[in-house]
């Protein structure tokens, strides 16, 4: 499975303007988030892995984009 992540802009209509080329004769599933327009301008929130695993892993790289900032918070 190949994901491909894409913004498009609707017109005042709420149509696309164009659809972007996808592979031929291939089934396609698409989900549609419509963001909020202060989403781009919210600044970013430092995330850190919960506390009880903190020392108990090395992180190599951005591991916190994988999964919802709820996901990072501890439970209670």
């Amino acid at each position: 499975m190949l994901a491909q992540r894409m913004i498009m802009t609707t017109d005042p209509e709420g149509r696309l303007p164009s659809l972007p080329a996808l592979p031929p004769n291939q089934r396609i599933e698409a989900i549609f988030l419509v963001l909020d327009e202060t989403e781009s301008d919210a600044p970013r929130v430092l995330r850190q892995p919960p506390p009880e695993l903190e020392g108990k892993l090395k992180v190599h790289g951005d591991i916190m984009g994988s999964a919802p900032f709820q996901d990072w918070l501890p439970s209670e």
